[in-house]
C-alpha cells in the first residue's frame, strides 16, 4: 500500500480556529473519534480509505489537536458543531464514520440532517443506556485496556492525558445520560454497524437493537476484537468499510 500524504488545514467555526487533516481524493469520508480519543485512532484505516476517498479527520473540541480550544466539549452541542465544521470546510454531503461517542454524534447528525449523510458507519457506537454507573464502567474499561495492543495503550494514555480528567468525566457523564434509540427511526442513510464481539464497554447485543430500529441497516460483528476494531482487526475492518462504502452488502 502506497504511502499517504496527509495535509493540515484550518477553518473558523463559530469564531474559533479548528485544525483538521485531509488525505486522498474522491468522495468525502469524515471520521469522528470517540471519548478519550483523537483522529489518531483511525491511523490504520487512513491508507486504505485514501486510495479511493478523500478522508477528513477532525478532533472534537477538547480532544486531540483541539485540546486547547476555548470551547469546552458539550455532548448536546457536538452534532451541531460537527455540522458547522462541515459547512465551513464546504462539505455538503459525506460518508460519515463514527466510533463510540463519535458514533452517537453521527447518529444525531444523520437523524436530524439526513441530506448531508450519504452512507453511515457506526463502530461500537455509544448511546444505549446501561444499568451501570459511571464508576461501574471502570471494570469494563480495565478489561478493554488489558487486551489492548501496547502501542495503542500509549496513544490512549496520551489522548486521555491531553483531554484532561474534567473533560473526560463530564463527557462520560453526559453520554451515559443519553438514549440514542429515540433518534434511530429518523435515519434514512444506508447504515453499517460494525461491532467488536468482545466489546466490554458497549456490548455487541446493542448492535442488534440498533439494527432493528434503523431501517436500512446491517450488522457486522468482528470476532476476536473489543471496543476498537479498527485498531484490533484493521484488515478486516478496512475491507468491510470499503466494501460498504462501495455499495456492497456487508454483514447481516
Amino acid at each position: 500500500m502506497r504511502e499517504v500524504e496527509i495535509s493540515g488545514h484550518e477553518v473558523q467555526v463559530a469564531g474559533q480556529p479548528v485544525r483538521y487533516q485531509v488525505a486522498g481524493l474522491g468522495e468525502p469520508v469524515v471520521l469522528v473519534h470517540g471519548l478519550s480519543g483523537s483522529a489518531w485512532w483511525w491511523t490504520r484505516s487512513i491508507p486504505a480509505l485514501a486510495e479511493r476517498y478523500r478522508v477528513y479527520l477532525v478532533d472534537l473540541p477538547g480532544f486531540g489537536a483541539m485540546r486547547a480550544s476555548r470551547r469546552r466539549f458539550v455532548l448536546a452541542e457536538a452534532a451541531s458543531w460537527l455540522l458547522g465544521w462541515m459547512e465551513a470546510v464546504g462539505l455538503q454531503s459525506v460518508h460519515l464514520v463514527g466510533h463510540s461517542m463519535g458514533g452517537y454524534i453521527c447518529i444525531r447528525v444523520a437523524a436530524h440532517k439526513p441530506e448531508v449523510v450519504q452512507r453511515l458507519v457506526l463502530v461500537d457506537p455509544a448511546g444505549v443506556p446501561l444499568d451501570r454507573s459511571l464508576f461501574g464502567h471502570l471494570a469494563p474499561l480495565l478489561t478493554e485496556a488489558r487486551h489492548a495492543r501496547l502501542n495503542f495503550l500509549t496513544v490512549l494514555a496520551r489522548d486521555a492525558i491531553s483531554a484532561g480528567p474534567f473533560t473526560l468525566w463530564r463527557a462520560a457523564r453526559e453520554l451515559l445520560a443519553e438514549d440514542v434509540r429515540e433518534h434511530l427511526q429518523a435515519i434514512s442513510a444506508p447504515t453499517l454497524l460494525i461491532w467488536g464481539e468482545s466489546d466490554a464497554l458497549v456490548p455487541a447485543s446493542f448492535g442488534r437493537i440498533l439494527r432493528g430500529e434503523i431501517a436500512d441497516s446491517r450488522l457486522l460483528i468482528l470476532k476476536g476484537t473489543g471496543h476498537v476494531p479498527m485498531v484490533d482487526r484493521p484488515q478486516e475492518f478496512n475491507a468491510a468499510l470499503l466494501a460498504f462504502l462501495g455499495g456492497e452488502p456487508v454483514g447481516e
